[in-house]
């Protein structure tokens, strides 16, 4: 059975996603930076793994060979990315390329790398990217990552025409979630409350509620989807509830 490569395997959407995948009786492929993590994670759910750090160029085809064998992978889900809040006076070019890099360069690299052992996969293949809420909404602070984000929504909407239809395309575009890389949104309650409050289901995300609509669409369920931003926000990006 071809598996499904999951890069930003541990912690967060990516673990949840791994753990929905599992469930749902898919083979899986973790990369991840931290050995003793990915390992853990690995020997919990019966997965093959990769101990990569993404700097290292050399780190997708690896991750990739490791994944597929000179075979074929079911899906791609990258869940790597950053959040890089501060207004545009204060950001540093440094800042922009960082985020560019980590959040588009690197989705655009493991897919380049992965690409010929999706395409290899009977009945076809899925990837799973990240985009945002701020990229369609615009919010205060969010120059640097809401246009890294943005360039993903691009890469998926070309690398969906590119790849069809041996291949589906798809971004998931969350609102904030509860994971180890939002702790210092979510660490002070009152910041954590007044954000929640802003959605009209109001509540913050949790690393479950994107994981059910990865798995979806990462799966056989969703054959007939491909090119799509799909919100999990509670509405943010579309419900004014409050005048």
């Amino acid at each position: 059975m071809a598996k499904i490569l999951i890069y930003g395997a541990t912690g967060g959407i990516g673990e949840a996603s791994a753990r929905e995948l599992h469930a749902q009786g898919q083979e899986l492929h973790l990369v991840g930076r931290k050995s003793e993590a990915v390992q853990s994670l690995a020997g919990e759910l019966g997965a093959s793994y990769t101990v990569a750090d993404l700097e290292d160029e050399s780190a997708f085809a690896r991750a990739t060979e490791e994944a597929a064998a000179g075979g074929a992978l079911a899906g791609l889900v990258f869940a790597v990315g950053t959040i890089n809040l501060k207004p545009i006076a204060r950001l540093t070019r440094a800042d922009f390329e960082r985020d560019f890099l980590v959040n588009a360069v690197w989705a655009a690299q493991a897919l380049q790398a992965a690409q010929a052992a999706l395409v290899k996969n009977e009945g076809g293949a899925s990837v799973v990217l990240f985009s945002s809420v701020a990229v369609s909404q615009g919010f205060t602070g969010h120059a640097s990552i809401g246009m890294a984000k943005g360039a993903i929504e691009g890469l998926m909407r070309s690398l969906a025409a590119e790849l069809a239809p041996k291949v589906r395309v798809n971004c998931v575009a969350p609102s904030l979630t509860r994971t180890p890389l939002a702790e210092k949104l979510v660490a002070n309650p009152q910041m954590a409350d007044a954000i929640a409050a802003m959605h009209a289901l109001p509540r913050l995300g949790e690393p479950e509620d994107i994981a059910q609509v990865v798995a979806l669409l990462a799966g056989p369920r969703s054959t007939w989807i491909t090119g799509q931003v799909i919100a999990v926000d509670g509405g943010r990006s579309t419900l004014r509830t409050k005048g």
